[in-house]
């Protein structure tokens, strides 16, 4: 029982002020859990006024999760709380667009901190806690660009690589402790990933995208189904998953790049 007197399971959810985080905290918050979310706008504060309306404690974490020391803002508070955690969605992320030669260094080293170091950095303190505890549940959104070499934003596909990959390690390893850690992956969203991303000109950005709370919906479904990861929303981002375990890398690369090119 936590300070406030509530016996609800605690869940962590960063990137959870817009798109696919924020319909994971909704979700877990209409599971009946209190959260913790964090997020580096100021977006954040309105989201948990969305969650508390749904009968939860929220308590709000606004920090970079791209630098160390906004990772260790997050982990003061959650583990400055009587409750332990119960599900951790390691979901905040960035993308980065443009020919690798001539994106921002900065830029792309910012993608990899808040992409792949927070998240290992995160597990890293936390789960050792949920293991000794003999339970909890660990969502990492990963993307269906995983699968496949992607050109011009070789960087987030390397990034979401590494989150499957990592979580997929990770699964095994605590296969006997009675935690378990499901990869998300998502195709194209209806989110403001294209914008942010600098990619609202490519080919992908006009392509269907799939609703964010749907994709949220089956993340979570898949987490507490136990299942190793599941490819979300839409058939087509089925058939990309298919692709990329049947053509070779430079095939894939190909592919990958007829989406990312900018539109004609």
């Amino acid at each position: 029982m936590n300070a406030a007197g509530s016996q609800r399971p605690l869940a962590v959810i960063t990137g959870a002020s817009s798109g696919i985080g924020f319909h994971l905290a909704e979700e877990l918050a209409r599971r009946g859990c209190d959260l913790v979310i964090c997020a580096e706008d100021d977006a954040i504060h309105q989201a948990a006024q969305a969650m508390r309306g749904l009968g939860v404690q929220v308590e709000v974490v606004q920090t970079d999760l791209a630098t160390r020391d906004g990772v260790e803002d997050l982990l003061r508070v959650v583990q400055g709380r009587e409750d332990p955690v119960e599900i951790l969605c390691l979901n905040a992320g960035v993308g980065n667009a443009g020919p690798f030669v001539e994106t921002s260094l900065e830029d792309d080293l910012r993608l990899l901190e808040l992409n792949v170091m927070a998240p290992v950095h995160l597990a890293k303190r936390l789960l050792p806690a949920m293991v000794s505890g003999n339970g909890g549940r660990v969502l990492v959104t990963s993307s269906i660009a995983a699968v496949m070499p992607g050109p011009r934003y070789a960087t987030y596909a390397a990034s979401k690589a590494f989150l499957l990959s990592f979580a997929e390690a990770v699964r095994y390893e605590l296969r006997d402790s009675g935690v378990t850690v499901t990869a998300l992956m998502p195709g194209p969203t209806d989110t403001g990933f294209f914008d942010r991303a600098g990619m609202e000109d490519t080919v992908v950005s006009s392509m269907p995208k799939d609703d964010p709370a749907d994709v949220a919906r089956d993340g979570i479904e898949a987490m507490f189904d136990n299942e190793d990861h599941v490819v979300a929303h839409s058939w087509r981002n089925k058939l990309q998953a298919a692709l990329g375990k049947g053509l070779p890398e430079p095939a894939k690369a190909r592919v990958h790049a007829a989406m990312t090119h900018e539109k004609d």
